[in-house]
């Protein structure tokens, strides 16, 4: 008897071996061929994280199949991480300096665009894919952000080139884009915890909004005060405030997830008012963390981008077809029109304004980060949000990226000096 105890015991360990084996397997084709793919659609003079869905696609399970099982069940944990990399990192990055200087005109290019493409998404959606107004609602909240990982590389060589140098273009739509993304994960996760889950729609659920994002807020600066006073008079590497700061962020998700029902505050804004206040208070240090974040997101992106393609169903989405096409199309005339509003009674010229609306279109880190969360929280209209969000990416990001690059040197004039 306990030589048999003792076989299935090393057999056990060898299963347990072989599973962590499977999932080292997984991880590195995740990387190697994520990165290869990245480098090829660089080429290619098209965004890398296309390559990097691609590679998803391919070896996920509608595919080659090469995924370990483990890496898919632990898929949602790990886009979460990545989300929370490019939140503080862009939460570094975001002075409140640039907003200022833009105005009223980035203010609202902050929500309004975004609000102009959730309701074309509310008014087309249902007659074109036959889903519910509340689905609706919901998928509009996936696709109406912009991808910083696409605007933001494109506005910084326009400002080391001068061009849109005069009006401050790049910096609109950086600043803009920056927040665009929290203003739309709030009301997703407003739509999806309250509204998709059974509870009625009223003034109450449209009143968590606002108080998800004052707590949010307060939470992220008094927390940033707080690690800036710190930093100040404590010496640690940075290395070590990186992991302080990515351990308060991880707190912050959890704190949101623990009182859900009880108290609605936005983690995700907390995570990002944290990196502007420190950046506020301590710009020195700020500069130097987002640089070691931007070094942490070259990994978290492949990772985000790769396993969202992973969890596309070929067959569904090909079956879906020209309609979800039309939609996302539909819904950047409502996008563009949006932008057109925001920029009303400003010096903008119409050119300048036509570009605006151009660099606005870009989509990739929002929706591959909440994409797949209404499939993996069982709702009805999971797998057509999934691939929504997916077909936007690969329509919007190429057309963005190529349509900056072709029209800036036409659209924007060029500060010499």
């Amino acid at each position: 008897m306990t030589s048999v105890i003792f076989i299935a015991e090393i057999i056990s360990f060898f299963i347990f071996i072989l599973g962590g084996f499977y999932m080292l397997k997984s991880l590195a084709l995740i990387f190697l061929l994520g990165l290869v793919m990245g480098s090829i659609f660089n080429k290619l003079k098209l965004p890398s994280l296309l390559g990097m869905l691609f590679t998803g696609i391919i070896l996920g399970p509608y595919a080659l199949n090469l995924l370990d099982d483990k890496i898919l069940t632990i898929s949602p944990d790990l886009r979460q991480l990545a989300l929370v990399i490019i939140l503080t990192r862009a939460g570094l990055a975001l002075d409140i300096k640039d907003l200022k200087k833009v105005g009223r005109p980035a203010i609202l290019m902050c929500f309004v665009p975004a609000l102009f493409e959730i309701t074309g998404t509310i008014l087309l959606a249902p007659n074109l894919l036959g889903i519910s107004i509340l689905e609706a609602a919901i998928m509009g909240t996936v696709i109406a952000a912009v991808s910083p990982a696409v605007i933001v590389p494109k506005m910084l060589k326009l400002m080391e080139t001068g061009y849109g140098k005069t009006n401050s273009i790049p910096q609109l739509i950086m600043a803009g884009a920056s927040v665009d993304g929290i203003f739309v994960i709030i009301l997703f996760t407003s739509f999806t915890r309250g509204i998709a889950t059974g509870a009625s729609f009223s003034a109450i659920s449209l009143l968590q909004i606002p108080i998800s994002i004052v707590l949010g807020l307060i939470l992220g600066i008094l927390l940033g005060l707080f690690l800036s006073y710190l930093f100040k008079h404590i010496h640690l590497r940075d290395s070590m405030k990186v992991l302080i700061i990515l351990s308060i962020s991880f707190l912050f998700i959890a704190l949101e997830s623990s009182l859900k029902g009880v108290l609605p505050i936005s983690g995700l804004l907390a995570v990002m008012s944290m990196g502007a206040t420190l950046l506020k208070t301590y710009s020195k240090l700020a500069t130097r963390i987002s640089m070691k974040f931007s070094k942490l997101w070259v990994g978290a992106e492949i990772l985000l981008f790769v396993l969202v393609g992973a969890t596309v169903d070929i067959k569904y989405t090909l079956s879906s077809g020209i309609m979800v096409i039309l939609l996302i199309l539909g819904c950047l005339i409502f996008r563009m029109a949006g932008v057109f509003s925001s920029l009303i009674k400003t010096k903008l010229n119409s050119k300048e304004r036509g570009f605006c609306m151009i660099a606005y279109m870009p989509k990739g880190t929002v929706q591959a980060a909440i994409g797949a969360i209404p499939l993996s929280m069982g709702l009805s209209c999971g797998q057509i949000v999934l691939t929504v969000a997916v077909s936007a990416i690969l329509i919007t990001a190429p057309l963005g990226a190529v349509g900056i690059d072709i029209t800036c040197k036409t659209l924007l004039s060029k500060e010499t000096a």
